[in-house]
């Protein structure tokens, strides 16, 4: 199993969401994120006043799947959330030991 965690534009959730229901994603978890890469920042005017903004709003995506879906849905994360834009995103897949499913027990690929 593989843990794949991506950080995306907050208005490219639903079309990523969309496209990975579409491709058998069953789950995900999705937080409101703040950081900063390669753009580390910018400033906004509010009422006259210059501040800098130092992180960016991003939305982080958690989602777990069997080995053999992995590369499918980094794909389908990385062409649907692309924008051709600095901040698009990152996304890192990582190994997952074990799962459980709470509320009947089963383990690994049946917890999915």
């Amino acid at each position: 199993m593989k843990l794949i965690i991506a950080a995306i534009k907050p208005f490219k959730l639903e079309e990523v969401r969309e496209a990975l229901t579409a491709i058998g994603v069953r789950g995900m978890m999705v937080t409101e994120i703040k950081g900063f890469g390669s753009q580390s920042g910018h400033t906004e005017i509010y009422r006259g006043a210059e501040y800098a903004v130092n992180f960016v709003p991003k939305v982080r995506l958690e989602i777990v799947v069997t080995d053999a879906l992995a590369e499918q849905v980094v794909e389908t994360i990385r062409i649907t959330a692309r924008t051709d834009k600095i901040g698009d995103g990152k996304i890192f897949v990582l190994d997952v030991d074990h799962a459980v499913r709470v509320r009947t027990g089963e383990l690994n690929d049946d917890a999915l």
